[in-house]
């Protein structure tokens, strides 16, 4: 009996989930592989770290997704190696045969060479990123209503977010939104409104890579709801107490109990095993530069698509967005389908930018679509009806879709749970007594 065309997807994201999908009905097997046993829409995962959602309503299991996929399997475990003229991707235990291979990793955080801050500033990159920032933001306001030292009490009640990108204005304008709505009436040592929410950007403007005029507007929004904004400004240091910030004028030391950051990217370590056992070039971000077919140089065979993939596309360097990801998983899918049908003539891959969207609070957001540039009320909704659309489960869409009305009406964020130990070890030195 022949053995089907074998294709390995490496990666449960965006990009691998799409091809995956739109490999549903091709004469091949499927394997997709993942460190986790859901796929995660990461565009809302700022609302987790913000008590707005629950982890399960922007996370969806694999299998239940690719369920009616009868010609894909799903297998939990983690890749470390690659055996590339055996064709074999290497696992910790075990070993999976492929005939074409889609890397499909994606990215982490990057702290510039300074991972020691990773202790002192969580990243926004994983579910446990999520609830550690959540536990950072919600203990603070807790460690601040018995703390009966002023000045102690004001470091916990100042918030620093660092990188004024998509991410981090979305956080910042959550974090003003708690402290001046949600709590606004649950304490009575101290007045959540009163709080500090610093957001930090080394570019000259938020949302660097926006129109001026979207950023312009962006800021001002932030600004209105109370988030005191400073561009231009480098982070030289962090720690368990503040942040060292560094501007034209010289350097200012900031006392802040919760830092979050929101600057820097790194791609994926697989790239690294790319590197060695495929010949692979990165480049600084850790990167592989891909072929216009997003095949990797001298091996037709392995594909990189998503964040680990540098793509060049009519002389810009396409971004590490989730839009990106989908679409050339989708086009991967598809080539090799036509390879499997000795299709000779293929297109290489062009990227159909949708536009991007950036939400700063309640009905409020920037929207860059085309040469259409919307702010306010009707760039949220677009934003509300993009983001809907694209989770994968239905329930999740309905489900959201209730907490953001529920959350709208009457700004309470029944997320707001206190969970882990990770913040609370980390303090309890410096806890107040009866906490």
């Amino acid at each position: 009996m022949e053995t089907r065309h074998r294709v390995v997807i490496l990666g449960g994201g965006f990009g691998g989930l799409y091809a995956a999908q739109a490999l549903r009905r091709a004469p091949v097997d499927v394997t997709v592989l993942d460190r986790r046993n859901f796929h995660l829409f990461q565009p809302l995962l700022y609302q987790v770290a913000t008590g707005a959602l629950s982890p399960g309503e922007v996370a969806s299991p694999l299998r239940g997704i690719l369920r009616k996929h009868l010609n894909t399997r799903v297998l939990l475990g983690e890749a470390v190696n690659l055996d590339v003229a055996r064709r074999r991707l290497i696992l910790q235990k075990s070993e999976i045969e492929y005939d074409t291979l889609i890397v499909a990793t994606g990215s982490g955080h990057s702290y510039f060479g300074n991972d020691d801050w990773e202790s002192y500033a969580p990243a926004l990159k994983t579910i446990e990123d999520a609830t550690e920032i959540r536990h950072k933001i919600l203990y603070a306001f807790e460690a601040a209503e018995a703390e009966p030292d002023p000045e102690k009490r004001r470091s916990w009640l100042t918030f620093v977010v660092v990188g004024a990108g998509p991410t981090g204005v979305e956080l910042a304008g959550a974090l003003a939104e708690i402290a001046h709505d949600t709590l606004r009436h649950d304490f009575r040592s101290i007045r959540p409104e009163e709080s500090q929410i610093l957001l930090v950007e080394g570019a000259p403007h938020v949302l660097p890579t926006y129109p001026e005029d979207l950023s312009a507007k962006a800021q001002a929004a932030v600004e209105r709801l109370g988030v005191a904004v400073r561009t231009g400004v480098m982070v030289k240091g962090v720690d368990e107490e503040g942040v060292t910030l560094e501007a034209a004028s010289g350097r200012e030391r900031v006392s802040a109990r919760t830092v979050i950051w929101a600057a820097g990217v790194m791609a994926s370590p697989f790239g690294q095993i790319l590197a060695k056992q495929a010949g692979a070039t990165l480049d600084r971000s850790g990167r592989v530069p891909v072929n216009p077919d997003c095949s990797i140089s001298g091996h037709s065979e392995i594909f990189v698509i998503g964040d680990l993939a540098r793509f060049e596309d009519r002389g810009r360097v396409l971004p590490g967005v989730a839009q990106v990801a989908m679409q050339q998983g989708s086009y991967v899918a598809r080539l090799i389908q036509k390879r499997l049908r000795n299709e000779t003539h293929t297109k290489p891959f062009h990227y159909f930018d949708k536009g991007e969207l950036a939400v700063i609070g309640r009905a409020s957001a920037v929207a860059n679509i085309g040469r259409l540039h919307l702010s306010g009320l009707l760039a949220w909704l677009i934003w509300l009806f993009v983001h809907l659309m694209y989770l994968v489960e239905f329930s999740n869409r309905v489900l959201v879709f209730i907490h953001w009305g529920f959350l709208y009406l009457t700004f309470n964020r029944g997320a707001r749970l206190i969970t882990g130990v990770t913040t609370a070890s980390r303090d309890r030195e410096a806890q107040p007594a009866g906490l």
